[in-house]
């Protein structure tokens, strides 16, 4: 009881720390523009929570995130052209006046109300994912079967949004002005953004560590080490599996939605088969079997990407998927894993303690003389 009373502690107090970095220390010491960079990543952060859910304790290779980040990033991005539209006193958005569309498409309907907007950030994507998920899990669809789906849906989708003009195109949706009634070019609300997207990363991780330490996430831990041992036991790992892919899917959707506000833009290229492999490549070097592994990790690699990629802009790409493969490959654990290790190599270095010696009335044999 003690123990648990002092870990219960240490989660407090490591959020606590965490709140104090984001909330105080962070607008202190960073520019406003470095300020919004640490708010893209942190986005993406939210992201690799839900993935180390569902990769790190299901063992399901999720490759195909950017499709649930790109639905939730392209809701709030309609909902958001909408408004500027409707801010300068016209029907449809700019783009589609330049393209020639004079009336609003039906399916961007329902997104003119913020309400609408936020419900389908949640529940669209969601839904996208139990659907998906009935039918790859029902059919015990696993392992590289289901990564190469994953990957497939995510390029699926980035080439759909390339032929759509309503979405445009391979442009993408950008220069927004206004995020429900906040003027985007004021640093004070650019400021806030970031303090939303610190507090859904805080949420998130409480989320997802309250998952990981409840029953269902040691079935879920079962489910990807013995799964014929917990059918056998009378669960279904399909309803197992499916939990974790939603909760990943609605982390992905509710990070694609903060992004589009504090980027400032989204196209097919931010949805695609590349973004959604270096989601992953975060989580594996992070740790993917820990809480705060995938969340270092993604904010790592995606610091890493914005300042290399300027010196070596060809040669970034060709790094990250050796980066993962080595990691993959030799560290499986990730960078998390590598101070349980050191911890496991000195505590087997240290010399065995030596054996306790016998008591003297112990080693006097029976009926000797004393």
């Amino acid at each position: 009881m003690k123990q648990f009373v002092s870990t219960r502690w240490q989660v407090y107090a490591g959020f606590a720390i965490a709140a104090v970095l984001l909330f105080a220390v962070a607008p202190a010491v960073l520019s406003d523009f470095r300020l919004n960079l640490l708010g893209k990543f942190l986005c993406f952060g939210i992201v690799a929570v839900g993935i180390g859910l569902a990769w790190g304790r299901g063992g399901m290779l999720v490759l195909g995130q950017g499709v649930f980040f790109g639905l939730g990033a392209y809701i709030m991005a309609m909902h958001l052209k909408i408004s500027d539209a409707e801010l300068r006193g016209d029907t449809v958005p700019d783009f589609m006046q330049i393209a020639g569309i004079a009336d609003l498409p039906g399916y961007w309907q329902p997104f003119t109300s913020p309400v609408v907007t936020i419900l389908g950030i949640i529940f669209i994507p969601t839904g996208v994912a139990v659907v998906l998920g009935l039918g790859i899990f029902k059919r015990r669809v696993k392992g590289a079967y289901f990564a190469i789906l994953s990957q497939a849906l995510a390029a699926a989708f980035a080439i759909l949004l390339v032929g759509q003009q309503t979405t445009g195109g391979s442009n993408g949706l950008n220069r927004f002005r206004s995020f429900f009634g906040l003027a985007l070019n004021d640093p004070a609300n650019k400021r806030l953004l970031f303090f939303i997207a610190a507090a859904a990363l805080l949420i998130v991780v409480a989320v997802t560590r309250q998952l990981m330490y409840s029953r269902y996430g040691e079935l879920l831990v079962a489910v990807r080490d013995q799964e014929e041992r917990v059918r056998f036991l009378g669960y279904d790992p399909a309803n197992i599996k499916l939990v974790a892919y939603t909760v990943a899917a609605l982390f992905a959707s509710i990070a694609g939605a903060l992004f589009v506000p504090v980027v400032g833009i989204i196209s097919p290229a931010d949805v695609g088969i590349v973004p959604s492999i270096a989601f992953l490549i975060g989580v594996a070097i992070g740790g993917r079997t820990t809480l705060l592994g995938p969340v270092l990790g993604a904010i790592g690699v995606a610091w890493a990407q914005t300042n290399l990629s300027e010196s070596f802009p060809s040669g970034w790409v060709y790094a990250q998927g050796l980066l993962f493969i080595v990691v993959v490959g030799f560290f499986p654990a990730g960078l998390a894993g590598l101070g349980a290790l050191a911890r496991w190599r000195r505590k087997r270095a240290e010399p065995d303690p030596p054996d306790p010696e016998p008591d003297k009335a112990e080693a006097t044999p029976v009926g000797a003389s004393s």
